[in-house]
C-alpha cells in the first residue's frame, strides 16, 4: 500500500506517527523493549499528546530476531495466528554501548540507537544486511483507518524474492504485493497462495508473521526499501539470517513446519478426467486402457468435479447416474496398479444433501444476524464449511473417511481463496484474518484424515491454496494456466517462487489448464512436467490423453515418464531433504548458486534437487537459451560434457532438453522405469560424474518410508577414484561420466562402461583407476 506522494511527501489525507526517539528500554526473560516516539523528546512537555511506539525485540530460535511494533496494546488480539514452533527459550544476548542497545542470537545482532534519531540495523558477523531507519517505522492514519508499518533497506544490487506463489516477475523489485489469497489464475498478479515471507540475494529473509492482508511496496514506493504494513494497531515480524538462501528456508521452516514426505506413489503420472468433459467409468477406463496399452506408465487416476452431480458439490457422493457402482469401480482401478484421487472444495451448494444437514448443526459460516452466508457463484447458493468449529471439522471429516474407505487415496483439495469478509466464525476469528488463513484450516482437516486411514508418509493432497506453514499438506500445483508457452513460464515463475516461500514440492497442469495446446505445446510442457516434482495431465474442456494430439505426443509421454521413474532414487532422497530441511525440489538457480550473480535473475531454469539442471523449451522450433554456471556439465541423456560459466544457444527435438548433472556429483539412478515406488537401492546405478582431482561427491538412496538404505561416497585423487558404498548389500552398479574412459577396478566387474557388484556385502569399496 502506498502512503507517500513522491519520496518526501505523504499522500492527501495520510498522516505518519513515525519513530523517531528511542526515549527508554526495559529488558524482561530475554525480551528487549524500546519506546520510541514520533518526535524528539527534548523536555517534560513533549511527551504529552503523542503516541509511544512500544517495540519488542526477541529471539525463538538462533538467528532469528522477531520484531513486533505494537501502538495500542489495549486491543484484543482475535486469532487465528500462524502456529509457528518456537524453541521455548530466549536466545539473545543483550548488550549495550554509550550509543546503542544491540540485540545477539547466534551471528545476527540488532542494534538500535538510544535517542535521536531513530536507527535500528541488523548486523551478520559485523556487517550490516538492512535495517530501518529514522520514520520508516510508523504509525499512520487515513479517515477512520489505522496502519503499522515498516521500511527495510534494500542494498545495491540485492534482490528480493518469494512471497508465495506468484506469476508476475520472477524478481520482485518494482512490485506491490498484496498478500491476500484470490482465484485469478496464473496471468495476473493474483494468487493462490500468499505468503509473508521473502528472501534476498544477501541471504536473509523476512516473515511478517501477520495472517491478514499484508501489503508490500518492494522498491516501488520507495526504490531503495521494502515497505510491509498491515491495518491495524500491531506488525510483527522476524528476520532470519542465513547466511545462505538454503539456511535460511531451513530456519524459516523450523518455524512454520516442514513439508511432509509425500508418498512415492504420488511422483509418477497423474491423469484426470479434465474439467467439464463427458465421462463414466467406461471412458475412465478406456484411459487407463489406452495408456497401458501404448505402454504409457500411469499411476494415479483423478475424478475432477463431476464426479459428484452438478449442482451438488460438495456432498461427497457418486453420481449414481453416470456411476452405479463405485466401489466397484475403484476396485477395478487398484486392480490395475493405480491410486485414486477425488476432487473436493470446502463449499457445501444449497442442492447438496449436506446442505441443511450442516446449516441445522450451526456448521456453516454465518452472517452477523446469524443466516447463513450463501452466493451463487461457482455453486447456487454455496455455504461455506466453518472449520473453526471442531465438530464441523470432524463432520466433514466423516464423509472423507467414507471415501477414503471405499478406495479413494487421495484429494485434490481445490479452492480456498474467495473467501468472505462479513462473516462470523464459531470460534470468533476475525474474518480478515481468516481471508488467507482459511485454506490452512481445510487443507489440515483433510491431510490429518488421510494420515489417519492410510498412515504416515502415506497421505498427499493436490491443493490449490495456501498460506505460511500450508507447507506442511503436500502436494500444491498451480491452478488455472493457459495452453501456451506463456503460460508454460508463468507457471514456473509462480513454482520458483513458492520454492523460495518454504514449500518442498510443486505441480502444475501439463499441457495448460484452458483451451488445448497445439501439439508442439503439449510435447514440450510434457519435458517439463515431467521433470517436475509430481506431474499431472489435467485439463478444462478437453482431455488431456496424449494420442489426441499426436502419436509423437505419445512417444514423448512414454520416454519422459520412463525417464522420471528412473530416476526415483534421486527424486525421492531429493524429496526427503524437502522434508528434512524445507529445502524444495525444483530450485531457483540461485539456491544452489549463490556466489554466481548470473543466476539472481534466472527464471527459466532451475535445479532439480542439488544436482541436476533443467531448462525447459518454451519455443515451438525447440530453440531454448539457457545458462550452465562454472563447472562440468554432462547431458544425461547424451552423456556430453561441456565447460560451464557461459551462455548457450542451442535446439533440440522434443525428446530432449537442457537436461545436464553437475560436476562432482554421484546420481543414483534406478532399475526400473515402469512405476515411481520400487526399491530403489535393488539394482541401482550409482553414476559418478566429472569428479574432479581433490574432489568428493557423496549420495543417498532411501527406501519407501524415506529412510536411508544406502550411503555412497566417492574420491578422486589423480587418476584413482574410491568409492565406499554402504547398506543392505544389495547389487548394484556404477558408472563414471565426465572423467575419462575406465582402465580398471577393484571390487567389482568391469562390463563395458558399467561396473558391476553383486550383492551380499554390506561394505563395499572400489578402486577405480581412470584411462
Amino acid at each position: 500500500m502506498k502512503f507517500n506522494n513522491g519520496y518526501w511527501m505523504l499522500r492527501d489525507g495520510v498522516d505518519l506517527q513515525g519513530a523517531v526517539h528511542a526515549v527508554d528500554f526495559t529488558e524482561q526473560n530475554g525480551v528487549l523493549t524500546a519506546y520510541v516516539a514520533p518526535k524528539a523528546v527534548a523536555h517534560r512537555g513533549d511527551t504529552l499528546n503523542s503516541l509511544l511506539l512500544t517495540v519488542e525485540f526477541r529471539s525463538p530460535a538462533p538467528g532469528v530476531i522477531g520484531v513486533k511494533i505494537i501502538h495500542n496494546l489495549g486491543v484484543r488480539e482475535r486469532g487465528p495466528v500462524f502456529q509457528l514452533t518456537e524453541q521455548g527459550k530466549s536466545h539473545a544476548v543483550i548488550t549495550e554501548t554509550e550509543t546503542e542497545k544491540i540485540f545477539t542470537t547466534g551471528s545476527l545482532s540488532a542494534h538500535i540507537a538510544k535517542g535521536v534519531p531513530w536507527s535500528l540495523s541488523f548486523y551478520r558477523d559485523g556487517e550490516r544486511i538492512t535495517g530501518s531507519t529514522t520514520k520508516s517505522m510508523g504509525y499512520l492514519t487515513e479517515g477512520d483507518k489505522t496502519y503499522v508499518r515498516e521500511e527495510l533497506d534494500l542494498g545495491v544490487g540485492e534482490y528480493v524474492y518469494g512471497l508465495g506463489e506468484r506469476f508476475t516477475a520472477f524478481v520482485k523489485n518494482g512490485q506491490t504485493v498484496d498478500i491476500w489469497n484470490e482465484d485469478g489464475g496464473t496471468s495476473s498478479e493474483q494468487a493462490y497462495k500468499n505468503i509473508p515471507f521473502y528472501v534476498t540475494n544477501k541471504g536473509y529473509g523476512v516473515f511478517i508473521n501477520q495472517p491478514e492482508k499484508v501489503s508490500l511496496e518492494i522498491a516501488s514506493e520507495k526504490v531503495k526499501k521494502v515497505q510491509f504494513s498491515v491495518e491495524g494497531e500491531s506488525l510483527e515480524y522476524f528476520l532470519i539470517d542465513g547466511p545462505q538462501v538454503k539456511d535460511v528456508l531451513v530456519k524459516y521452516t523450523d518455524l512454520t513446519g516442514k513439508p511432509a514426505l509425500p508418498p512415492a506413489w504420488t511422483f509418477g503420472l497423474w491423469l484426470t478426467t479434465s474439467f467439464t468433459t463427458n465421462y463414466d467409468e467406461a471412458t475412465v477406463m478406456s484411459f487407463i486402457d489406452g495408456m497401458a496399452e501404448r505402454d504409457l506408465p500411469l499411476h494415479v487416476f483423478h475424478f475432477d468435479c463431476f464426479w459428484m452431480k452438478g449442482y451438488h458439490w460438495t456432498d461427497f457422493e457418486w453420481d449414481k447416474d453416470v456411476f452405479p457402482d463405485p466401489v466397484g469401480m475403484l476396485a477395478r482401478i487398484h486392480e490395475k496398479g493405480l491410486k485414486v484421487c477425488v476432487w473436493i472444495n470446502p463449499y457445501i451448494a444449497q442442492r447438496s444433501r449436506l446442505f441443511k444437514e450442516g446449516m441445522d448443526l450451526g456448521y456453516l459460516v454465518k452472517k452477523a444476524n446469524g443466516d447463513v452466508w450463501q452466493w451463487d457463484m461457482w455453486q447456487s447458493g454455496m455455504a461455506l464449511v466453518d472449520f473453526t468449529n471442531p465438530d464441523a471439522c470432524e463432520w466433514y471429516a466423516s464423509y472423507l473417511r467414507g471415501l477414503v474407505d471405499m478406495g479413494v487415496d487421495s484429494f485434490k483439495t481445490d479452492f480456498g481463496e474467495r473467501i468472505p469478509t462479513d462473516v462470523v466464525y464459531f470460534d470468533g476469528s476475525d474474518p480478515n484474518k481468516m481471508h488467507n488463513y482459511y485454506t490452512q484450516l481445510y487443507n489440515k482437516v483433510v491431510f490429518e484424515v488421510l494420515e489417519e486411514k492410510l498412515g504416515k508418509n502415506e497421505a498427499a493432497l493436490f491443493a490449490r491454496s495456501a498460506t505460511a506453514g500450508g507447507q506442511q499438506f503436500p502436494i500444491h500445483w498451480g491452478g488455472d494456466c493457459y495452453a501456451n508457452y506463456e503460460s508454460m513460464a508463468e507457471s514456473l515463475r509462480g513454482g520458483l517462487s513458492l520454492g523460495l516461500s518454504g514449500f518442498g514440492f510443486w505441480s502444475h497442469d501439463i499441457g495448460g489448464f484452458e483451451n488445448k495446446a497445439p501439439a508442439h505445446v503439449f510435447k514440450r510442457w510434457l519435458a517439463f512436467g515431467l521433470l517436475s516434482s509430481h506431474s499431472r495431465l489435467h485439463g478444462s474442456e478437453s482431455y488431456r490423453v496424449p494420442w489426441t494430439y499426436d502419436q509423437e505426443a505419445v512417444d514423448v509421454t512414454r520416454f519422459f515418464t520412463k525417464l522420471k521413474c528412473s530416476l526415483m532414487p534421486y527424486l525421492f532422497d531429493t524429496a526427503a531433504v524437502a522434508h528434512e530441511q524445507g529445502l524444495p525440489s525444483m530450485r531457483a538457480m540461485l539456491l544452489e548458486f549463490p556466489e554466481d550473480p548470473t543466476t539472481d535473475q534466472l527464471d527459466r531454469q532451475y535445479m532439480l534437487g542439488s544436482n541436476v539442471l533443467v531448462a525447459p523449451i518454451f519455443d515451438e522450433n525447440g530453440r531454448v537459451t539457457y545458462y550452465l554456471p562454472e563447472g562440468t556439465w554432462t547431458h544425461l541423456l547424451t552423456g556430453e560434457t561441456v565447460q560451464g560459466g557461459k551462455w548457450f544457444k542451442e535446439q533440440y527435438d522434443f525428446f530432449s532438453l537442457p537436461l545436464f548433472v553437475r560436476s562432482n556429483s554421484i546420481l543414483a539412478t534406478g532399475a526400473t522405469d515402469s512405476r515411481p515406488d520400487y526399491d530403489f537401492a535393488d539394482g541401482v546405478n550409482l553414476g559418478i560424474y566429472a569428479l574432479e582431482d581433490g574432489r568428493t561427491a557423496e549420495a543417498s538412496v532411501r527406501d519407501l518410508s524415506g529412510r536411508v538404505e544406502l550411503t555412497a561416497r566417492a574420491e578422486r585423487s589423480g587418476k584413482t577414484i574410491t568409492l565406499s558404498v554402504s547398506g543392505k548389500g544389495k547389487a548394484f552398479t556404477v558408472s563414471v561420466k565426465g572423467t575419462g574412459a575406465i582402465a580398471s577396478v577393484k571390487g567389482g566387474e568391469l562390463a563395458g562402461d558399467a561396473i558391476r557388484v553383486a550383492a551380499g556385502a554390506e561394505q563395499t569399496t572400489l578402486v577405480i583407476e581412470l584411462a
